[in-house]
């Protein structure tokens, strides 16, 4: 039996159906995205958590009145994190695959936002590798797998951009229709500020934007529209610079940290390892050369011309260079992490560079070789002690639950920066800790306006020791503590003696008996 529909209900059938298709660079876009999103997300879950990690989880575990009697003290310019962060721990809990998978999922946003954006100057193919390989680098997939705002804040820097330039391009538009696109842009320069204050760096870039990207005949328009919405943006973000001014000395520990060359920041910046740094900059190389040489032939191999390049070039360079020369003449500003956002534009010049090469062969070497460089950083990220300084909190947790008993008295090193004091591990990983008393501590950090616990001297604590069996010691491996023995020494007067010694990547854990 045969039964033939009809002409109307097929056509509505496939009327709907292209209502409800993506568009080819739309699936391109989102398909970068779900791969990015997979290689940030994928091990995330191995390293332990470390300090400035230790700093979210223990602010977004706040009460809401701790947290703003926090915010008014520090750390205000990561508030907006820190309560986003506080919904999603009540949402899906604390662990490390929870807290990391926002970040995850913030590079997928990126990369297909780094595809959207460069399709506007070049062929799809390298804007579609510009968005993969930023996905890959060093810098990326450390960011995505690390509960901060860092890539939350890449994200938003990457559709920024995209909607500067939608703007721009929209200049015969409806008068209407511009005027949202504007007032999208100040909201959205805002909401980044106050997610990630140094994102305001962009704004010397989107000034080249504005240039290169603008239609000669409407610039003057574009520039006085792109000033006004700036200017909004900057107004709605008052608040956070002000605060964030007021509590500028939250980062002078940059300076007292060795100054970063240039030719440290040309590695460490995004790319993490020499071999990866000096592929990259071949490519960085090859792209500048080839389109600023080149003569004919740019718009048939994909490529952007001049000025386009021009764009990506200072997305990469203007916010490292403001950093650096602010460093020298100003205050201590620079530091690796607030370059992540440069990372998109360092992806698709890294893209130009392979597709200018003359031949498919050269491409996929120099793709398959730029792959081999950067696996072995991935490696390292993912293992056990992937985080900054090779935290390793997770394995202490593991020992203490698997060898303390409760009632047990633990004694924490305090003698080196807050970010590496072993008793992070306990708040962090607190499940290890149940039982334990803390010998040291005098206020907790969630009744006090600051970041971490007030805590006391052993040696002025000694009467909470005295019906005590055991107690452990827990000891940044080479710090003043370690080096001294000073609370081994104390504990031995008091009538224990060391029954063992673990030495675990940064950690040391001593027993301590009667």
């Amino acid at each position: 039996m045969t039964t033939v529909l009809a002409p109307r209900v097929v056509a509505r059938s496939r009327i709907g159906r292209r209502h409800f298709t993506l568009s080819p660079p739309a699936r391109s876009a989102l398909l970068v995205g779900l791969v990015a999103f997979f290689v940030s997300f994928a091990w995330s879950w191995q390293p332990s958590y470390w300090g400035d990690e230790a700093a979210s989880i223990m602010s977004a575990e706040r009460s809401f009145s701790s947290l703003f009697g926090l915010l008014d003290n520090i750390d205000a310019v990561h508030g907006l994190y820190y309560l986003f962060l506080h919904g999603w721990i009540d949402l899906f809990g604390g662990s490390e695959i929870s807290t990391r998978l926002p970040s995850a999922i913030a590079i997928g946003v990126a990369a297909a936002g780094t595809v959207v954006l460069a399709r506007f100057f070049m062929g799809s193919r390298v804007a579609i590798s510009g968005g993969l390989i930023f996905a890959l680098l060093p810098r990326v997939t450390y960011m995505g797998a690390e509960a901060r705002s860092t890539a939350i804040a890449t994200a938003i820097a990457v559709w920024l951009t995209v909607l500067l330039v939608h703007a721009l391009r929209s200049g015969t538009a409806s008068r209407r229709r511009q005027v949202t696109l504007w007032l999208g842009y100040s909201l959205l320069l805002a909401l980044g500020m106050y997610v990630f204050l140094f994102l305001a760096l962009l704004l010397p870039v989107h000034a080249v934007v504005v240039v290169v990207a603008a239609r000669r005949h409407l610039l003057g328009r574009n520039v006085v529209a792109w000033l006004g919405a700036s200017a909004f943006g900057l107004l709605l973000a008052a608040p956070i610079i002000l605060i964030g001014t007021s509590q500028r000395e939250q980062i002078a520990f940059i300076g007292r940290r060795p100054t970063v060359t240039v030719t440290e920041a040309a590695v460490m910046q995004w790319f993490d390892t020499i071999p990866v740094a000096i592929m990259a900059w071949s490519l960085i190389v090859v792209a500048v050369l080839v389109v600023f040489l080149r003569r004919s032939g740019l718009h048939r191999a994909g490529l952007p011309d001049r000025a386009a390049l021009s764009i990506f070039l200072a997305w990469m360079m203007l916010p490292s260079a403001i950093l650096l020369i602010g460093t020298q003449v100003v205050t201590p500003m620079y530091s690796l992490r607030y370059l992540s956002l440069c990372a998109p534009a360092v992806g698709v010049v890294i893209a130009v560079g392979v597709a200018a090469l003359t031949t498919k062969w050269l491409r996929a070497l120099a793709v398959a070789a730029l792959v081999v460089v950067i696996v072995p950083a991935y490696v390292v990220q993912r293992g056990d002690f992937g985080k900054n300084e090779g935290s390793d909190w997770r394995q202490v947790a593991e020992v203490m639950a698997a060898r303390a008993a409760p009632g047990d008295g633990v004694v924490f090193d305090q003698s080196v920066r807050p970010s590496r004091v072993p008793r992070l591990a306990m708040h962090v990983y607190p499940d290890a800790f149940v039982g334990l008393k803390d010998l040291t501590l005098t206020r907790s950090y969630a009744e006090t306006g600051w970041l971490w616990d007030d805590v006391a001297p052993l040696s002025d604590v000694l009467p909470t020791v005295a019906d005590l069996d055991r107690i452990w010691l827990l000891q940044y491996s080479g710090s003043g503590e370690s080096r001294r023995g000073t609370d081994v020494q104390t504990l031995t007067l008091q009538g224990f003696h060391v029954a063992e010694t673990t030495l675990l990547n940064r950690t040391r854990i001593i027993e301590m008996t009667r």
